[in-house]
């Protein structure tokens, strides 16, 4: 079959309009652009989100702006490669760094994307989701999957930050992308990172099923980094030293369209990531590392964050020889496997 594919211009001007009244477009000159030959066409571009820089202009927006006049107080992380106004990160990734300021309390209300919350700075914040009030501290994952209710307050003396993690372009390219305010919750006894705190030992009552689709909503970071040096020390030679966040009842990711996983590298280790179909996102909880990402190399202190794009390898170094270093990862692995499009090129 020919390679060379005819060209709009070659169409008669009154044939084009002819399609164009009827709401028609011919296929083969765009073919190629939609199935490109062996890798697909990617508008997310390798980016860098460096905090330091960030922190400065999240807590200015914080004196001009209210949270009640913001609701929520945040600085989307938004990749140039699918345009600044699109606020996406990756295809299926947002993210955007949240400020929280002492007393404030943003309004509880449910939406139709799924959203985590990385704990990035401060103490005294809490989330409050479908009643469970949450305490965050740094390096915590908590969850606010799709049409749950949630809610943040604050009451210590500090600042908070968290870097906010939904899979909102997915879902408002659907068409299914809305909100419900609501009132404040009533918050109710017990807590899922209590009840599914040490892996392999559940609540007996989970043989019964929970009524909860997400049983564990909070991921203290104290029990995942535990997990990772534990991992790493009794398998000296395992390379990649990684934990996957996932439902404590089911074994399935934590939630159904992004994934999220905690890295540790040993010091001074390079770690080589192969080349796979999903986007990743990586944010630095502690340490200092060196990427390298298709033609870019970035320099990531604590607290910041880069994106690389699906099916391009990623190696990252440990630039402490002394001390291990630890990220979180999202990636959008969940939906590639849901619809068959996973990929592992190595």
């Amino acid at each position: 079959m020919t390679q060379e594919l005819g060209r709009l211009e070659d169409l008669p001007a009154d044939y084009v309009q002819n399609l164009r009244d009827l709401n028609l477009v011919p296929l083969w000159p765009s073919l190629r652009g939609v199935l490109p030959a062996n890798i697909p066409t990617r508008q997310t571009r390798p980016i860098h989100w460096p905090y330091q820089s960030i922190k400065p202009l999240l807590l200015k927006a914080g004196e001009l702006t209210p949270i009640e006049k913001a609701e929520r107080r945040v600085l989307v992380l938004a990749n140039p490669g699918h345009g600044l106004d699109k606020m996406q990160a990756s295809s299926a990734i947002y993210l955007g760094m949240q400020l929280l300021l002492p007393g404030e309390w943003a309004p509880s209300h449910r939406h139709t994307p799924n959203a985590v919350r990385m704990i990035v700075e401060g103490e005294g914040a809490y989330t409050t989701v479908d009643g469970e009030k949450c305490p965050m501290q740094r390096g915590d994952l908590i969850l606010t999957p799709t049409g749950l209710w949630h809610e943040h307050g604050h009451d210590g003396t500090e600042p908070v930050i968290w870097l906010d993690v939904l899979d909102l372009p997915l879902v408002y390219y659907m068409e299914a992308s809305y909100h419900v305010n609501g009132k404040p919750q009533t918050v109710v006894t017990g807590r899922g990172d209590k009840q599914y705190a040490h892996g392999g030992v559940v609540p007996t009552k989970v043989f019964e099923r929970s009524k909860k689709a997400y049983p564990m909503l909070r991921y203290a970071w104290t029990d995942a980094k535990a997990a990772l040096q534990a991992l790493a020390a009794d398998d000296p030679a395992i390379e990649q030293v990684q934990v996957t966040y996932t439902n404590p009842e089911t074994g399935s990711d934590a939630e159904n369209i992004l994934g999220f996983y905690a890295l540790m590298l040993r010091p001074g280790q390079s770690l080589r990531l192969p080349a796979r179909s999903p986007a990743q996102v990586f944010h630095v909880i502690e340490g200092e590392v060196q990427t390298h990402i298709v033609n870019s190399q970035f320099h990531l202190l604590e607290a910041d964050t880069c994106c690389a794009p699906g099916y391009e390898a990623v190696t990252l170094v440990n630039l402490n020889s002394q001390r291990p270093a630890f990220l979180f990862i999202a990636d959008e692995s969940p939906l590639h496997r849901k619809l068959g499009v996973y990929e592992n090129r190595g």
